[in-house]
């Protein structure tokens, strides 16, 4: 099959219903990971841009909060139907864009389609709360409202599904977005822009203003008339904007990152731990918050977990994600290349045993690609770099514990809170686990990935700031609680003092 299946393709603003770019004309290429050929350019725009998209934002917005949810909720259902019609297209141009294997990205896909069923039934569910009031003759209750214009600044792993997370959402609670894609994947943002003008969403309801972090990303963060921001991507990212929206008294929700844990006890089942630990640690090349870069297993089965984790990772396939039979694709860019690199670099230096891999691959169909081998590290201490910063690569670390308890400690030794793992048969050990384990997300007898949408997502600590992506939880970030208070005694009542 043919790897050069778009190739040229021109990324520019889509701005109050219009596919725009301004009066000097400046663009980037769009690489595709797997080969490193051009396959198009994306528009480079400048905080001016971002000024026309909130300017047409703030317009849309007023009318289409006026439009019923229900009737808000059943565009949500034409973009689901519209993604599902065009499944296997836009994963195959996922995986040109990202790189990931094209089964990682039709699953990819199809989480988009789910996000955009499950909120789109929201459109019935948008429940507020009524409760008796402390007066006679007086009716109390509580609303969802929406927030106004929502910011979104997505990154270039999940470029579709983490886009429809959040556009979903504040599109169905009745805000307007503009839209910061990453600069590698605008491809996919064009995609579904593409597919909510299909679906008939008004003009200026949804605007793409593609750019640079540094020029567009802080425009939509700085700009007075957005009121929501919602960011996933970096720890060092996400706090600069944390702080900045603390200045303006804006909403920020976060996701930034983990550094993921699959624990196993020694009384495992072996040959799934090693299932969910490839799967985790390499699917999708490791580039994402939820992959597993620490395995911490009990000393008395750590031999055999190596010895069967070394024979599944030599049947690992690297190379180009359109190939059906490839496990692993690339990693995104030179850039992230070299920094993985330059951690397995720091593992050696701090007494890490090398297992497996460790080196960059010049793959030999796509020799300008950027492809890094499946790499296993054992005697990790709790406390090395490796085993503490987010590589964002397919590089695992082995941890030795001797006890449950060291198990639990390890996994939250560390400044992220995300997702976490646990392979046991004992059925004390799970409960007592997913008590104690401080991530937002925990498995049991699963890898670390592979959350559902209709469940919150996110976690704790440096992961973010307390927000949840997904699930009906999405809705708080994008929507205003309002107290409603109706008084049919035709006299004043005065809380708290007119109580008989």
């Amino acid at each position: 099959m043919s790897n050069a299946v778009i190739s040229g393709e021109k990324v520019v603003n889509y701005i109050n219903g219009e596919w725009t770019v301004p009066v000097k004309e400046k663009y980037a290429a769009i690489i595709n990971p797997a080969t490193g050929e051009a396959i198009g350019d994306i528009l480079l725009s400048s905080k001016e841009d971002v000024d026309l998209a909130v300017e047409a934002a703030k317009k849309a917005q007023k009318k289409w909060a006026l439009v019923p949810a229900p009737q808000r909720a059943e565009l949500l259902y034409r973009v689901g139907l519209i993604m599902k019609e065009r499944k296997e297209e836009l994963a195959r141009i996922l995986t040109q864009e990202m790189g990931k294997v094209i089964e990682e990205a039709r699953g990819e896909v199809q989480e988009g389609i789910d996000m955009a069923f499950y909120m789109a039934g929201e459109g019935r569910r948008l429940f507020g709360n009524t409760t008796p009031s402390e007066l006679k003759d007086k009716f109390a209750m509580s609303i969802r409202v929406p927030v106004g214009i929502v910011g979104i600044i997505t990154p270039w792993n999940f470029p579709i599904a983490i886009a429809t997370w959040k556009s979903f959402p504040a599109i169905v609670g009745g805000n307007a977005v503009v839209w910061k894609p990453a600069t590698e994947t605008p491809l996919m943002a064009r995609e579904l822009v593409k597919i909510f003008e299909e679906a008939g969403l008004p003009k200026g309801v949804i605007n793409l203003v593609c750019g640079s972090g540094s020029q567009v990303g802080n425009a939509i963060v700085e700009h007075p008339d957005i009121d929501v921001i919602s960011f996933t991507g970096s720890n060092e990212v996400g706090r600069t904007i944390a702080e900045t929206c603390g200045r303006l008294l804006k909403r920020v929700s976060l996701e930034m990152g983990g550094k993921n844990a699959v624990i196993v006890m020694d009384d495992a089942d072996l040959t799934l731990a090693v299932e969910g630990i490839l799967w985790s640690a390499f699917g999708t090349s490791g580039q994402r918050c939820t992959a597993c870069s620490r395995v911490i297993v009990h000393e008395s089965v750590k031999e055999q977990l190596e010895e069967r984790l070394l024979v599944a990772m030599e049947k690992l396939t690297l190379g180009n994600g359109l190939d059906e039979s490839v496990k692993v694709g690339p990693v995104i860019n030179g850039s992230a290349l070299q920094k993985i690199h330059e951690y397995v670099g720091i593992g050696k230096d701090e007494g890490a045993k090398l297992l497996a891999g460790g080196s960059i691959v010049k793959h030999e169909e796509y020799t300008n690609g950027y492809y890094y081998e499946p790499t296993l590290f054992t005697d990790v201490k709790p406390d090395m770099r490796i085993a503490q910063e987010e590589i964002f690569g397919p590089v695992v670390s082995i941890i030795p514990v001797k006890s449950f308890e060291e198990a639990i400690e390890v996994n939250n030794g560390v400044t992220y809170g995300l997702s976490s793992s646990i392979f046991t048969r004992d059925v004390n050990r799970v409960f007592a686990a997913q008590r104690d384990l401080d991530t937002g997300i925990v498995y049991v007898n699963a890898g670390t990935t592979g959350a559902e949408i209709h469940l919150p997502f996110g976690g704790t600590k440096g992961t973010g700031n307390g927000h949840r992506d997904s699930g009906v939880q999405a809705l708080d970030v994008f929507t205003e609680w309002k107290s409603v208070y109706v008084d049919y005694s035709g006299k004043l009542q005065r809380a708290q003092i007119d109580v008989e």
